[in-house]
C-alpha cells in the first residue's frame, strides 16, 4: 500500500466468543499485513477468552454489554465511539451487527463492509420476510458485501437485490498446518475417556445452539447403537462445544442409556488435537454458510457425514470426501455413519481426498489476500 498511515478497521460482532465468524476475524487480524492495518474488535455484548487467539499485541477490544433486544439505546454511544476511533473501515458480521452500518455512515466512516457468514438461529433458511426487509433497509449504508458461500451470495442477489458490483464471494480459509492429519495413531487428549485406535470415534465441533443441531447427531448415534448393538463395544461419540442445547443432548443420551458411550467435551482450545483423534466428522446443521469446523476436519483428513444444507455441498462431494444426508433425517445420518464404519478402505480414501481438497481449495492466505483490496477501499477479487 502507498500510504504510510495504517488503515484502522473496526470489526463489529454480536459477541466475540468461540465461533466460525469470530474465527475468521481472528485469522484476518493475525494475518493482514501489520504495517498496513490496525484493528479494533467491537462486540455489542461481551468478549470472552477467545480474544487470546489474536496474536497481535496492538488490538483494542471494546464490549458494549447490550441487553436483549434492539441496540437503539446504544446508538448515541456507538456514534460517539466511531467518531472517536475514526476508522477507515467498519466490518460488520451477520445480521445482528448490520444495524451498525447506518451509524458508521453517520459517523462518516468511508468504507462499510458487511459479511454474511450464515443464517440466524431463528431463520435457518433465510426466508424470514422481516429479516429480508431489514437487510434491504440497511443496504444503502453498506459499501460492499461479502458472502462466504455460494448460497449466501445467491441470497444477497435474489432476496436483497445487491448488484454484483457490490458483493464478493470470499470463502473461509483454514490453517492446513495447524489442522493436519495425525502422523501415526493420535494421542488421547486430556479429559477424553476414549482411546483412538481402540475406539472408533465419531464427533462434531460447534456451538450447541439450534442452527448447529447437535441433538440430531445424538439421536442418530442412539439409533445406530439400537440397530447395530455390536457397535456399543467400540463406537463412541465426541461432541465439542458449549451452549443452550447441551441439556437436550444429555437428555437424549441419558434416556437411551448410552451417556457412558459419549464425551461432551465442552469448549476446548485443542480442537485440532481432538479432530485428529476422530475417525469420522459429522456436521448435523440446519443451515450453514461455509463451516470453518468442517474445513478444519477435512484438513485433518477426516471423512465427513453432513447435512446437505447451505454451503456444505460446495465443500463435501458426495461419495468422494464423505456423505451428504437430508437435514433432520436421523436414519439417513445413522446409515451413512455406519457405512463408513463398515468400509475402512473407503473411509481411508475419503480421508485422503478430504485432505487434498483442503490443501487445494481452503487456502487461508488466499482468503486473507482477497480481503486486502476490500479493506483498502477497493473491490476484492473473489477467493475460491
Amino acid at each position: 500500500m502507498s500510504s504510510t498511515r495504517r488503515r484502522r478497521i473496526v470489526h463489529v460482532v454480536y459477541s466475540f466468543s468461540v465461533g466460525g465468524l469470530e474465527n475468521v476475524v481472528v485469522q484476518l487480524i493475525n494475518r493482514l499485513p501489520a504495517e498496513d492495518f490496525e484493528h479494533v474488535v467491537l462486540s455489542l455484548t461481551t468478549i470472552s477468552d477467545f480474544r487470546n487467539r489474536i496474536t497481535r499485541p496492538d488490538v483494542r477490544f471494546i464490549e458494549l454489554h447490550k441487553p436483549p433486544g434492539h441496540a437503539i439505546p446504544l446508538y448515541p454511544r456507538i456514534v460517539r465511539l466511531l467518531r472517536e476511533l475514526r476508522p477507515d473501515v467498519v466490518h460488520t458480521c451477520n445480521l445482528a451487527a448490520l444495524e451498525i452500518t447506518p451509524l458508521a455512515w453517520l459517523a462518516r466512516v468511508p468504507v462499510r463492509v458487511h459479511a454474511e457468514h450464515g443464517w440466524d438461529a431463528h431463520d435457518p433458511q433465510g426466508r424470514n420476510p422481516r429479516y429480508q426487509r431489514l437487510r434491504r433497509l440497511y443496504k444503502p449504508f453498506v459499501s460492499h458485501y461479502v458472502a462466504v458461500s455460494q448460497d449466501l451470495d445467491d441470497y444477497l442477489d435474489r432476496a436483497i437485490h445487491v448488484p454484483a458490483r457490490r458483493r464478493s464471494l470470499i470463502a473461509n480459509g483454514v490453517d492446513t498446518q495447524t489442522f493436519s492429519p495425525a502422523e501415526h495413531v493420535a494421542q488421547t487428549v486430556p479429559g477424553c475417556p476414549f482411546q483412538p485406535g481402540l475406539h472408533w470415534l465419531l464427533g462434531t465441533v460447534g456451538r450447541l445452539q439450534t442452527v448447529k443441531n447437535q441433538p440430531l447427531l445424538a439421536r442418530a448415534f442412539v439409533r445406530l447403537l439400537r440397530e447395530h448393538p455390536e457397535a456399543q463395544h467400540h463406537v463412541r461419540l465426541v461432541v465439542v462445544g458449549e451452549g443452550p442445547l447441551r441439556a437436550e443432548v444429555e437428555r437424549i443420551l441419558e434416556e437411551a442409556g448410552v451417556s457412558h458411550l459419549a464425551w461432551l467435551a465442552g469448549s476446548r482450545n485443542d480442537v485440532a488435537d481432538i479432530l485428529r483423534m476422530l475417525d469420522c466428522f459429522v456436521l448435523p446443521s440446519q443451515a450453514e454458510g461455509t463451516s470453518c469446523t468442517l474445513q478444519e476436519a477435512m484438513a485433518c483428513g477426516l471423512p465427513v457425514v453432513a447435512t446437505a444444507v447451505g454451503g456444505t455441498p460446495d465443500l463435501v462431494e458426495q461419495g468422494v470426501t464423505g456423505y451428504l444426508v437430508p437435514s433432520e433425517d436421523e436414519a439417513a445420518m445413522a446409515d451413512a455413519i455406519w457405512s463408513l464404519h463398515q468400509d475402512p478402505a473407503k473411509t481411508s480414501l475419503f480421508a485422503r481426498t478430504a485432505r487434498d481438497r483442503a490443501l487445494k481449495n481452503f487456502a487461508l492466505d488466499a482468503m486473507v489476500e482477497a480481503y486486502v483490496p476490500l479493506f483498502s477501499g477497493g473491490r476484492p477479487m473473489a477467493a475460491a
